[in-house]
């Protein structure tokens, strides 16, 4: 995801440098030529080697360092630079920048860059609530900083309270959002839905199939990474909600029904990956339902009804310039059967796969779809779904 990117990662003095290794591990393994930037406060809490063994890169600590090369390292770093995050950023370190206070290695290199900016405050709750740690906040967003928020709970003074630095994952998120792909999809509204839907059976069962929604925010993620306003209709997952995204949660086919139809039409593409019930109990009980003591029930029969078909619904209802896109999961005859349904439901495209296919389709990790349009067959490769997601809108976006 972010291959041929140059991350600076800033680390100042703050107990919770030991997670800013987690972070440098997870963006050079995602492909990022990561160079991390100490105070030299930060290096009494985490070693310089920690972050060379991990990034492959030396670390900077000192701006007078006489065994660099002959060049102005603060200034060939800024240049290389794509991003920057400093996680931690104590108060100190947020002062220095809102003000241009340039009296370090870390605040120099910041000064002269001109690209993205972030940064993740942690430091006690007083200090991060004190209204000039706040102002200063306020300065460096109205510059164009992206502040993370922090995260609330025991710190590591003992009070408890907002302070605490976003754990590695969600920083990783953020930098993937800024920096991973440019922003095609600026100024467009995205529509996704992913994950199963749940048919009540009684208070107790429902009927519901193996989708896992991991295709959907796959999706979504990469749309709003690449700069689309995002809103993810979500059935029930067991997914980590998306930062940047809105993630409106439903539970049946008619929550899914009335939160899609309601949204589409003031979005520019919508993507149907969820996979929604196509019939629901006819009656829903409203206890438990018990088997016969007798066992007269033994061969019960299960009434079912069709529910609401949602993509043929926006496929109706349209508007011009407008794109969609639907999901088939097939386990036989892919693309005749996914072929039909592009032309029976108003299609832009349609994303066929196979559940026999090994790799592809439900739980798994990878993904292998043909995308199928009026004129043509698009075979994507069979690669892991975050990356597949990009591929399938490159796909959309040539088209729309």
């Amino acid at each position: 995801m972010l291959t041929g990117k140059t991350i600076i990662l800033g680390v100042t003095g703050c107990i919770a440098a030991y997670k800013s290794a987690y972070l440098a591990s997870a963006l050079t393994k995602a492909g990022a030529d990561v160079h991390v930037v100490m105070t030299k406060n930060a290096t009494e809490f985490v070693g310089p080697h920690t972050f060379e063994a991990l990034t492959g890169n030396r670390v900077s600590v000192d701006t007078f360092d006489r065994n660099y090369e002959h060049k102005t390292e603060h200034i060939s770093l800024a240049d290389a630079a794509d991003l920057v995050i400093v996680a931690p950023a104590t108060a100190n370190s947020l002062a220095k920048f809102a003000h241009g206070i340039a009296d370090d290695m870390l605040s120099t290199v910041v000064l002269a860059c001109d690209c993205p900016k972030m940064a993740a405050p942690a430091m006690n709750t007083k200090m991060y609530l004190n209204e000039v740690t706040q102002d200063n906040i306020g300065i460096l967003k109205n510059y164009g900083w992206e502040i993370l928020d922090p995260a609330s709970g025991r710190l590591a003074c003992g009070t408890s309270g907002p302070g605490r630095m976003p754990e590695p994952e969600v920083l990783f998120e953020a930098v993937v959002h800024a920096a991973a792909h440019e922003k095609d999809m600026h100024g467009l509204k995205v529509l996704v839905t992913a994950g199963p839907t749940r048919e009540a059976l009684d208070p107790v069962r429902f009927i519901t199939n193996h989708s896992s929604g991991t295709m959907g925010y796959a999706i979504a993620k990469a749309a709003a990474a690449r700069g689309a306003k995002v809103t993810l209709v979500s059935g029930p997952v067991a997914l980590t909600k998306p930062s940047y995204i809105d993630v409106v949660d439903v539970t049946s086919a008619k929550e899914m029904y009335d939160a899609v139809t309601s949204r589409a039409p003031y979005c520019d593409i919508v993507i149907k990956a969820a996979a929604v019930a196509d019939y629901r109990p006819a009656v829903v009980a409203d206890e438990k339902i018990k088997k016969a003591a007798d066992g007269s029930d033994a061969d019960t029969v299960l009434q079912l009804e069709r529910t609401d078909d949602i993509l043929a619904a926006l496929g109706r209802e349209r508007r011009d310039g407008q794109f969609l896109c639907g999901f088939s999961m097939e386990t036989q005859n892919v693309l005749e059967n996914s072929r039909r349904k592009l032309f029976k439901k108003n299609l832009d495209m349609i994303a066929a796969n196979s559940i026999r296919e090994e790799g592809a389709g439900f739980g798994a990790g990878t993904n292998h779809l043909t995308l199928i349009t009026a004129d043509e067959e698009i075979d994507l490769p069979k690669v892991d779904k975050e990356e597949l997601a990009y591929l399938l809108l490159d796909e959309i976006m040539k088209r729309r």
